[in-house]
């Protein structure tokens, strides 16, 4: 990567990272400390811990069609302004309606689409596969540091810290965007980066990308779920909101290994088996959790229930990714995103209404019944084969469009592919066996229309 690129991953990274914190920071913390208003009501928690999702996943989609229009920068400036204003109204209320507010609010910063699109759009194609990278990387890692630092926060400034220290970050991410990221050079092919009403009409159908969407849609329900629950029950043991990063520091990097081991057996087991292995491990974590009576046993089955949701947020996109047809990635993953999100709502819903009627360990049965059900849907799941993803730009305009798309489909290792005279474009979706050079050679040479 060149400097340029370089500057744009890590700058792009640290804005996304912004976004999943506001997501996760509050979850360790909030069933807590929200009985400090005079409203309070587990129901009201549910819907402030899912009011961020609900607003992300209705907006996901179209903030990333409205940056093709208006540009990358001004909709991610206007979503950083918005998820500010959000966390500062979060940030000074007084009761749980506000706080409520503050979190919709927070969740209108919805700029996913906009920083994968800019970041595709400040990069050679040849590099961007690393920039990505590096962003993903940037995501996986920020849930990891939301969960040890929103409990620091809140044990100095208290809940409202952390919304504070969120809204400060937002505004510097301003001036980030503005003087740091490197402006827009080109416009980098959209396809596998931004979504169409058109193509998510016709993805929305796929029974394979249906049920990973209901799969990243239940497991952020679980995880939402699991952190109404697992706060509290440290808390009734001894181990205060202050301290409580203590616990989840050794659990987080025991699931670490446990996931590596996961991940190692990619290679020797089909997904589709260690997808079931994971929901598995979170039957079993629900099931200890709602018998453990000591921190020890608690802190086991948070490794149990950590190993499996990280192989699965680490592997659901990835499947999503190379499911989806050439040219469609981009239309694939923000439909995949939405469900994401919508998930934490529904599970912030869900859980405050069970939590106000049921005890700890009847919602834990109800997340088990739930995980059955899931196993049901993925029962017959394809397996899902790893492919590579190449974009070809530079379509000779005389060209016979035909001739060229029978060319390239006939290429070893070429599955499927996207012709898009309006970007100049081929999206190819193949093998390893595919020759990137003859098939750019193919595009810029082919004969033209007689």
């Amino acid at each position: 990567m060149n400097a340029t690129e370089l500057r744009a991953a890590l700058s792009l990274a640290f804005i996304y990272v912004l976004r999943m914190l506001g997501l996760f920071m509050v979850m360790p913390v909030l069933a807590i400390l929200a009985k400090e208003y005079p409203d309070y009501s587990v129901l009201m928690v549910g819907i402030a811990i899912g009011g961020y999702g609900l607003t992300q996943a209705l907006l996901q989609i179209p903030m990333g069609m409205l940056s093709d229009k208006f540009g990358r920068k001004p909709v991610i400036v206007v979503g950083l302004l918005m998820f500010c204003l959000g966390s500062l109204i979060a940030g000074f209320a007084d009761n749980m309606w506000m706080l409520v507010l503050g979190r919709i609010l927070q969740g209108t910063g919805a700029i996913a689409g906009a920083i994968m699109a800019l970041a595709a759009d400040v990069s050679r194609e040849n590099q961007r596969p690393k920039v990505m990278a590096i962003i993903g990387i940037a995501i996986g890692f920020s849930f990891y540091l939301a969960l040890m630092i929103g409990p620091m926060i809140s044990n100095v400034w208290g809940l409202s810290g952390i919304f504070f220290v969120t809204a400060l970050l937002a505004f510097l991410c301003v001036f980030i965007v503005g003087f740091v990221v490197p402006s827009q050079q080109n416009s980098a092919p959209s396809g596998d980066t931004l979504p169409t009403w058109k193509d998510l009409g016709n993805l929305f159908g796929d029974k394979q990308i249906q049920k990973l969407n209901i799969s990243v849609c239940l497991l952020h329900m679980m995880i939402t779920l699991f952190f109404m629950q697992l706060p509290v029950m440290l808390q009734q043991m001894g181990l205060l909101i202050d301290s409580q990063w203590q616990l989840y520091l050794p659990v987080l990097l025991i699931s670490i290994l446990g996931l590596t081991i996961l991940m190692g057996l990619n290679r020797k087991v089909s997904q589709k088996v260690l997808m079931l292995v994971s929901i598995f491990l979170l039957i079993i974590a629900c099931a200890g959790l709602s018998w453990s009576s000591t921190l020890f046993s608690l802190a086991g089955f948070a490794v149990i229930f950590f190993t499996g949701f990280n192989y699965l947020e680490a592997n659901l996109p990835a499947w999503v990714s190379s499911i989806a047809p050439a040219g469609k990635k981009g239309s694939a993953m923000g439909m995949y995103a939405s469900f994401q999100f919508f998930g934490a709502f529904l599970g912030g819903m869900l859980a405050g209404f069970l939590n106000q009627y049921f005890s700890p360990s009847q919602v834990l049965m109800f997340a088990i019944a739930i995980l059955f059900i899931w196993t049901g849907i993925i029962y017959n799941l394809k397996s899902v084969n790893k492919y590579r993803r190449y974009t070809l730009s530079g379509i000779n305009h005389s060209a016979d469009l035909d001739l060229l798309k029978q060319q390239l489909l006939a290429m070893p290792g070429v599955v499927d592919l996207a012709l898009v005279t309006e970007e100049d474009s081929v999206y190819v979706k193949a093998t390893a066996e595919f020759d990137l050079r003859q098939a750019q050679q193919l595009v810029l040479h082919t004969a033209p229309q007689l």
